[in-house]
C-alpha cells in the first residue's frame, strides 16, 4: 500500500535527469524542490484561476459526502431495522450493484443526465454518488451486528418516533462505520475528475489541473508528481483521523481485507 506513495513522493523530488534515468530508480539521488516550485508559475497560467479548481473540489467533495453518508445510513436503517416482505429483494439488488463499476454506467448515466437536463453542472458529480451502493451495504451490515433490536424497541416503547430513533440511538452507535464510509467517499470524490458529461472549464475539479500539466509530456513529470502528492495530503488527513475505525467496521461487516 505505501510504495506507491512512496515512488510517487521520490519521483516529485527528483531533477529531470534522474527522472529520465532508464530503468527507472526508486529512490533519489539528489533531490530538488524544483518541480514544487515550478507549480505557482504552471497554475498561473491556466485557463480558469486555480483557485476555482479548488472551490469546485471542496465544495463538491463536501456536499456530495455528507449527503451521501446520510441517505446510506438511513436506508441502511430502514433495512437493518425493519421488516418488510421487500427489503430482502432490494438488499439483494444493492449487493448486485456493487459489480457495476463507473464505465459500465456512464453510458446509461449520461442518457439519464441528458433526459433531465443537468449536464454542464455540478449536479453530474453530486448525483450519481448519493445512493452508493457500498455505503447502503457497510452501514447495513455493521447496524446488523451492532445495533441490539431490543434497544430499539425499549425507545418505540418509550414514544420515540421512528426519526428520533436514527438520530438519537441508532446513528451514534455506528461512529465507526460512518467514519470509514467518510474516508471512502471522501476519496473517491476528491480524486474525481471531469467527466464527458461537463464541458465548461469553470466547473472541473482539481485533477483536471494534473492532466493539463502531464499534457507536457515526460518532462513535467516530476511536476505532475508534485501536483499529486500536494492532492494526496487531504486523503491522507481523513484516513489517518478515521483509520481507528476501519478495521473494527470491516470485521463487524462481514468485509475481509
Amino acid at each position: 500500500m505505501l510504495l506507491p506513495m512512496i515512488y510517487l513522493i521520490v519521483t516529485s523530488l527528483k531533477p529531470i535527469e534522474e527522472i529520465l534515468a532508464f530503468p527507472p530508480r526508486f529512490y533519489v539521488i539528489r533531490p530538488v524542490l524544483t518541480n514544487y516550485l515550478d507549480l505557482p508559475r504552471l497554475l498561473s497560467n491556466l485557463w480558469v484561476p486555480f483557485s476555482r479548481y479548488v472551490t469546485n473540489s471542496v465544495f463538491v467533495t463536501v456536499v456530495t459526502t455528507s449527503l451521501h453518508v446520510l441517505i446510506a445510513s438511513m436506508a441502511a436503517f430502514t433495512l437493518s431495522k425493519y421488516r418488510n416482505k421487500f427489503f430482502t429483494t432490494i438488499f439483494i439488488i444493492i449487493q448486485m450493484a456493487l459489480l457495476f463499476n463507473a464505465y459500465t454506467l456512464s453510458i446509461p448515466q449520461y442518457v439519464i443526465m441528458s433526459k433531465i437536463g443537468i449536464l454542464n453542472t455540478y449536479w453530474v458529480y453530486i448525483l450519481p454518488n448519493l445512493a452508493s451502493s457500498l455505503g447502503v451495504f457497510l452501514l447495513k451490515q455493521y447496524m446488523d451486528s451492532s445495533i441490539p433490536d431490543t434497544l430499539l424497541e425499549a425507545a418505540r416503547i418509550d414514544g420515540a418516533s421512528c426519526f428520533k430513533i436514527f438520530s438519537k440511538i441508532a446513528f451514534p452507535l455506528v461512529k465507526p462505520a460512518v467514519l470509514t464510509l467518510v474516508l471512502f467517499a471522501f476519496k473517491d470524490m476528491w480524486s474525481l475528475s471531469a467527466t464527458v458529461n461537463v464541458f465548461d472549464e469553470e466547473i472541473k475539479l482539481l485533477p483536471n489541473v494534473i492532466s493539463q500539466i502531464s499534457q507536457a509530456g515526460i518532462t513535467r513529470t516530476g511536476t505532475t508528481m508534485a501536483a499529486t502528492v500536494i492532492l494526496l495530503i487531504p486523503s491522507v488527513c481523513v484516513y489517518l483521523i478515521s483509520q481507528s475505525s476501519i478495521t473494527q467496521t470491516m470485521s463487524s461487516s462481514g468485509i475481509k481485507g
